[in-house]
């Protein structure tokens, strides 16, 4: 078995958030410290596609800052004799405890490294065996290469990228990439049904806010139109004030209102009441749409000339990768929906109720 260079643990760890980026599903579990250390065993055992070594996750585990360090071919070697032996008595001061395989072996290999190409498992060893079965992807492990730089190496990671990921991997990262890039910029937004364009200040919030008014709104509205749009500081850019005359709706500025009022204005019955009403709050750091809150847009809906049962709320992220989704989605009320800009074709129902079976919504 020839042995391949180990790239250190910085190396690593610098590298891996530029191969899965925000945007890439599993990224949390690809790019932490467990991440980077699996990595490193990898290497230093030999396990990588075409070199003839593999890896059991217990190794992971096994390792240490010593052994670490020894870097020369015999002590690698030697290692994993000992590493794979069943009589070993265990370090003083292993990387991980025995009962850590899981997040090696689960969330890093199986749930983030196999399904990227990262990571090959060995044809003819069953699951239930103990023979060590995973190794770097060959084209994954030249990634890590020290002398891999600067322009090189970022067409190397695009190369990989494009051949390993799905295609629906690739758009979502480039749709977040585009959203960071866009906010550094005056914002211009497309409004539907020839309504206009309007510059909204630079942001993370004003690129969510155009995701949904010239996304979302013609994927899930039938006719739409927009009636309201604010930026942060309650400042008012857009209020259709013809069209809600024209429906006979009264929305007072003086109310404390959502980012975003859409309605669409297809409705199943000849009555102009019967149109759906779309509150809508867009979430770059704080302030999704909350029980509280959605019970105070209710009200402010009602008193404007709303009926309840044509109102729908929704709560707009940039992606569920990013920490702010995860820090406020327990706190996202029932009966209300939730969209990602990276993911446009796709809504999260927060379905309310108890009279929904499964099998209602099967095809």
């Amino acid at each position: 078995m020839s042995l391949p260079d180990v790239p250190s643990l910085d190396l690593i760890r610098e590298r891996l958030p530029l191969i899965f980026p925000e945007g890439f599903e599993q990224r949390g579990y690809a790019t932490r410290e467990v991440a980077t250390r699996v990595i490193f065993v990898m290497f230093y055992a030999g396990a990588v596609e075409g070199k003839g070594g593999w890896l059991r996750p217990s190794q992971v585990t096994d390792m240490s800052d010593d052994q670490a360090a020894l870097l020369d071919a015999e002590s690698r070697k030697s290692w994993v004799v000992w590493s794979l032996s069943n009589k070993k008595t265990r370090v003083a001061n292993p990387w991980y405890a025995t009962n850590s395989r899981e997040q090696v072996r689960d969330e890093t290999i199986k749930d983030a490294f196999i399904p990227a190409g990262a990571v090959v498992e060995r044809a003819g060893v069953t699951t239930t065996s103990s023979k060590p079965r995973y190794a770097l992807g060959a084209g994954f492990a030249a990634l890590f290469a020290s002398n891999l730089q600067a322009e090189d190496l970022e067409s190397a990671i695009a190369a990989w990228q494009k051949k390993f990921l799905s295609k629906g991997a690739l758009m979502r990262i480039h749709l977040v990439n585009h959203g960071r890039t866009s906010a550094s910029g005056v914002v211009t937004v497309n409004f539907p049904n020839g309504k206009g364009v309007r510059d909204l200040a630079p942001g993370p919030s004003s690129v969510i806010t155009k995701a949904v008014v010239e996304v979302f709104a013609p994927n899930f509205l039938r006719d739409p139109a927009v009636l309201w749009v604010s930026e942060s500081g309650n400042k008012v850019v857009v209020s259709d004030d013809v069209l809600m005359k024209a429906l006979g709706l009264n929305i007072n500025p003086a109310k404390t209102l959502p980012d975003i009022i859409l309605v669409d204005l297809e409705s199943n019955s000849n009555d102009h009441q019967d149109v759906l009403v779309v509150f809508v709050e867009v979430v770059a750091s704080d302030g999704p749409i909350t029980r509280e809150r959605k019970v105070a847009l209710t009200t402010i809906a009602l008193e404007a000339g709303f009926s309840e049962k044509n109102l729908a709320f929704l709560t707009a992220y940039q992606d569920r990768g990013k920490g702010v989704f995860k820090k406020g989605v327990s706190n996202i009320a029932w009966g209300s929906y939730i969209w990602f800009a990276s993911e446009p074709d796709n809504l999260i129902e927060m379905h309310k109720g108890s009279n929904f079976k499964l099998a209602d919504n099967a095809k």
